[in-house]
């Protein structure tokens, strides 16, 4: 009985440092995000954001879900991605921490449009989904990621 007691008081400290760390992993943006298409409302790709060392966001499609021909390029592109598989495709770049739990500075590709737009991202609902902006000039479209 008091050795599951001890157990139990040396356990705790553990489990609730998880706990903080899970809770911790909910205030950045890096991680697995199911890309959901605004028109559809159905998930279009996985994307996966990660930290560079100089402390700025970068994000690649890691699948893409039901594409539209196999192994798609990104034949609309004019930049360095011209004709690159968009599967593995950086289309995220250099975002950089605004304030608590957003994002900006960046840009952000379409692929399937070839345009490359400035971008704005921010956590919502507890960490749980990313908004995610994309403005040329006057024109912006957005859309909401969820976190896997």
């Amino acid at each position: 009985m008091r050795k599951t007691f001890k157990t139990l008081l040396l356990a705790l400290p553990l489990a609730m440092a998880g706990i903080t760390a899970a809770q911790a992993d909910n205030t950045s943006a890096e991680g697995r995000w199911r890309q959901i298409d605004p028109d559809t409302h159905r998930a279009k790709s996985i994307v996966e954001i990660s930290r560079a060392s100089n402390g700025s966001l970068h994000g690649r499609i890691v699948e893409l879900l039901n594409p539209s021909r196999p192994n798609p390029t990104c034949d609309k592109c004019s930049d360095d991605r011209k004709d690159k598989p968009i599967t593995g495709m950086e289309i995220i770049r250099d975002m950089r921490a605004d304030g608590a739990n957003k994002w900006s500075g960046g840009n952000i590709l379409k692929p399937d449009e070839g345009k490359v737009y400035k971008s704005k991202m921010e956590l919502i609902e507890g960490g749980a989904k990313l908004q995610v902006s994309g403005c040329i000039m006057f024109i912006c479209k957005s859309q909401t990621w969820e976190r896997m």
